[in-house]
């Protein structure tokens, strides 16, 4: 199959399944005489493996050592066990980040709660302080972003 079709079927667009073979998480597929690739069933499977790592909010090096193990059958599985177990602290850190993150913007929310000019809003009020005097909220450098979690097209400028 062309990469349209590979893409298609995946659901996953073209450019990324070329990222992915540059990355070397996808074999060079076969090429036809006028240079198109041609993929094959293993290389679609090994896409839906990679999307479904992705899914789970895998970074392409996990990604790599999970495919290691993978194309490996007969070796102990000790390294995935061991990548999901890290993958699980790193996953419990981010929903502490965003527990605290939510409950800094619970009390941000809380400082305004009506119709008043924006010179008195005490929401505006609060953000313009200088971060670390916020008033009961996680300073900047405390809280940190947390990555991944905006919804596609509303992520901050920075």
């Amino acid at each position: 199959m062309k990469i349209g079709e590979l893409a298609k079927r995946s659901g996953c667009r073209v450019v990324t399944i070329r990222y992915y073979e540059r990355e070397g998480l996808l074999p060079e597929p076969a090429r036809t005489a006028g240079n198109y690739r041609l993929y094959g069933e293993a290389h679609a499977e090994r896409l839906a493996f990679i999307r479904h790592c992705r899914v789970l909010d895998m970074t392409l090096d996990e990604i790599r050592a999970l495919l290691e193990c993978h194309d490996h059958p007969d070796q102990p599985c000790h390294e995935a066990d061991a990548l999901i177990d890290a993958h699980l602290t790193h996953v419990a850190d981010r929903i502490a980040k965003l527990q605290a993150l939510e409950q800094s913007l619970v009390a941000l929310r809380a400082r305004c709660q009506g119709q008043r000019p924006a010179s008195e809003c005490g929401i505006l009020k609060e953000l313009a302080r200088p971060p670390g005097e916020e008033a009961g909220l996680v300073s900047g450098e405390e809280s940190g972003h947390v990555p991944g979690t905006h919804p596609p097209g509303v992520h901050p400028r920075v």
